[in-house]
């Protein structure tokens, strides 16, 4: 399992290249033969940049679900749509498609942060946003996640 730490900016050209911070590519250096994919995020306005080996695991819960329901269905619909592989170029670079560019509103100025096994791509401001918004409530969130939980059951 893939452990990526860390919250970098970058920013995005014109035609949607991303330039990975230097942290993150020495992080990602074992992974870069099998490529990525890159989705739009189920929860917030950003997209998720998955390492084929994460991403494959995903699909094999997935696959797991029954078709002929169709709630998994539409979920499956829903999860998938707009995803693409992506590589990183020789010189570390990922292009975004312009679907996925708009979606996540990413013009200039990025942020990419870490999210355990993926990493997230956002619009900078966007971003400052989301985690201005989040800090109010995290403390309780924190509890109510990890508070109720012994550490040996986390592992």
């Amino acid at each position: 399992m893939v452990n990526l730490i860390g919250t970098y900016e970058c920013k995005a050209d014109a035609k949607g290249r991303l330039m990975v911070s230097s942290a993150f590519k020495k992080q990602l250096l074992p992974l870069l033969q099998e490529g990525f994919v890159l989705k739009r995020a189920v929860f917030q306005p950003c997209l998720e940049l998955y390492p084929m080996q994460e991403w494959n695991l995903v699909m094999q819960k997935i696959n797991k679900l029954n078709r002929f329901v169709k709630k998994n269905n539409d979920f499956i619909r829903r999860f998938t749509a707009g995803v693409k592989i992506v590589e990183m170029d020789a010189s570390g670079r990922i292009l975004i498609p312009k679907d996925l560019c708009q979606f996540a509103n990413i013009k200039k100025q990025v942020v990419l942060s870490s999210a355990i096994n993926i990493i997230e791509i956002w619009d900078k401001d966007q971003y400052e946003k989301v985690i201005d918004e989040a800090t109010v409530d995290f403390a309780d969130l924190a509890e109510e996640v990890m508070g109720n939980s012994d550490i040996d059951e986390l592992s």
